[in-house]
């Protein structure tokens, strides 16, 4: 099967409301990116193609795919189509269906009504009731429905009604009996449409409303309005009666009590209810079925359905319904006084001419996904963070599942993930805070031990300053000194030089005494001179060494006002 519904990752915020609204529990498919994003794809093998997502989604994450283009392509080269336009398209286009079934007629195609197939679906249904051809039945003009049995209620395909939905009789109508071998291309409201064609191959393209609005509007193609009140319309054959409120809720329900109002007849619709209740019908036993239980999976039927693109509200399209009825009625025609009672002259020209047979079709069941035991669930529910039978109920929905056991079943078969589970997240959430908890316990208290050291070391350096002081204050006095008595002595020696009178011996002993000392205090003042620049390069490098100490306590500081917030 082609796939219905596509995903646009890069508008997926994750919010998990597609995965809330969807019948179908294998559907759809939640992963976490590396980015730390949440986005859901589709399984296309498990999508019903409900389009409830479409609706719902606020990001525009989600769309569809139809066959408009294909459709247009093949009418722009002068192909000749069938145009079966469903009852709907009055509801959407209350001004303008008209116009749109003229302007494909101005291309070449043939225009027919889906409002006829569904005359034959009630008679078909009808007839079949009466000669007992089939059971208590569950209808199936919704393909969603369809849709959904053959892959998650196979159990209830027995049920299912075997006589094709009103698309698919108005295509054997026209193919068998009409004679027309063209491609048939289907206005429709719908989006699962497309994979009952696929499915049954009675139809060709699946064009729905929205898309084909898009390409109007892509186009340029500007459509005339006409009276609102206007019904009819030359279809080829003719135009249909009754089955032309089909796509309400209750449409085929009031068209088989038209003719039968004895008939027990119950009604569902909207994905809320009308899914759940299948699954109950299944469970019942078989004497408590309704003879028809006729179903929808749109609220408000077909004609606000997900291809729709609709700005009618429910009451427009209700009143719409209701005044085409009334068309309907004054059209229709019986052997009984004024349409009341009596034979269906429409019905009588198909039991002449048709034969039920050809409007039966078959299914195809697939094979449901075993669903996991107690036993193996029990590590997904550890891997939630889901220990007790209260973290295990918790139900709040959040993950888009309606318990924490369908989370645990779709993590199990893959289609989501434990990090998408708000109990699993603040699980974490709250280890992760622990953590930095004590994490910043611990940094406070390495924080106060290093401004410890730091302060200690700021006072030994004060110490180490101050007594560099008291050296260069020492040195200055001690070279001063050395200064006064290097001149004394060369003085002396000068004065011994110059005196006669000294014995000369002795002299010159005393003179090389002189020397010797006055070349020592040369040696000490130049030691002095060394210490005085050491103590200079050493006072600066401690200016230095103060500064760095300066800049990490406030750094430290820093640390624990951050950590503190």
């Amino acid at each position: 099967m082609s796939d219905l519904i596509i995903v646009r990752p890069d508008k997926c915020v994750g919010c998990n409301a597609c995965v809330r609204v969807c019948p179908a529990d294998e559907a759809n498919t939640t992963k976490l990116l590396e980015d730390g994003r949440f986005i859901t794809t589709v399984n296309a093998d498990k999508c019903v193609g409900c389009g409830e997502c479409v609706k719902t989604c606020n990001h525009g994450a989600r769309d569809y795919l139809d066959d408009t283009d294909a459709a247009m392509q093949r009418i722009q080269k002068g192909e000749k189509l069938v145009i079966l336009a469903t009852p709907a398209i009055k509801t959407v286009y209350p001004t303008k269906w008209k116009g749109i079934l003229d302007w494909f007629k101005k291309k070449g195609c043939l225009i027919y009504d889906v409002s006829l197939g569904a005359d034959i679906c009630t008679w078909a249904h009808l007839r079949a009731i009466q000669n007992k051809r089939i059971g208590n039945i569950i209808t199936q003009p919704c393909a969603a429905i369809v849709s959904f049995i053959e892959k998650y209620q196979p159990k209830l395909l027995p049920n299912l009604s075997p006589i094709h939905s009103p698309i698919a009789c108005a295509c054997v109508f026209i193919r068998k009996y009409q004679n027309r071998q063209n491609p048939i291309a289907v206005l429709s409201p719908c989006i699962a449409k497309k994979s009952e064609f696929e499915e049954t191959g009675v139809a060709d393209f699946n064009v729905t409303f929205a898309k084909l609005n898009d390409y109007f509007d892509r186009n340029d193609i500007r459509i005339p309005s006409h009276a609102e009140s206007e019904f009819e319309y030359p279809f080829e054959d003719i135009q249909g009666q009754m089955g032309g409120v089909y796509p309400r809720p209750g449409g085929l329900r009031d068209n088989l009590w038209l003719h039968d109002p004895d008939i027990n007849i119950t009604t569902s619709e909207g994905v809320h209810k009308v899914y759940p209740e299948l699954a109950t019908y299944g469970t019942m036993p078989e004497f408590k079925h309704p003879e028809v239980f006729d179903v929808l999976s749109c609220e408000f039927g077909c004609n606000v359905g997900p291809g729709t693109g609709t700005t009618q509200t429910i009451f427009d399209v209700m009143t719409t319904m209701k005044e085409y009825e009334k068309n309907a009625k004054a059209r229709r025609k019986t052997s009984g006084f004024m349409g009341r009672g009596g034979d269906d002259r429409l019905f009588k020209r198909f039991d002449e001419e048709l034969k039920i047979a050809d409007f039966m079709r078959n299914y195809r069941p697939s094979k449901p996904t075993p669903v996991p035991t107690d036993k193996q669930l029990e590590g997904i529910f550890e891997l939630m963070g889901k220990h007790t039978e209260a973290d295990r109920h918790y139900d709040c929905h959040a993950c888009g599942h309606k318990s924490c056991r369908e989370m645990a079943v779709a993590i199990y078969r893959g289609l989501n993930t434990p990090d998408n589970c708000i109990v699993h997240a603040k699980s974490v959430l709250v280890a992760k805070h622990s953590t930095l908890a004590t994490q910043h316990e611990h940094l406070e208290e390495i924080t106060n031990e290093c401004l410890a050291l730091s302060d200690k070391l700021k006072a030994d350096i004060g110490n180490i300053t101050s007594n560099m002081d008291t050296i260069g204050e020492s040195t200055a006095a001690t070279s001063e000194r050395a200064g006064v008595v290097n001149s004394l002595l060369k003085n002396v020696v000068t004065f011994c030089n110059s005196n006669s009178t000294m014995d000369a011996a002795t002299v010159q002993q005393l003179v090389s005494i002189l020397e010797t000392t006055i070349d020592a205090f040369s040696a000490l003042d130049d030691n002095v001179n060394t210490t005085n620049a050491s103590s200079e390069v050493i006072k600066n490098s401690i200016g230095e060494i103060t500064n760095v100490i300066d800049k990490i306590n406030d750094e430290l500081h820093k640390t624990t006002e951050l950590a503190k917030k």
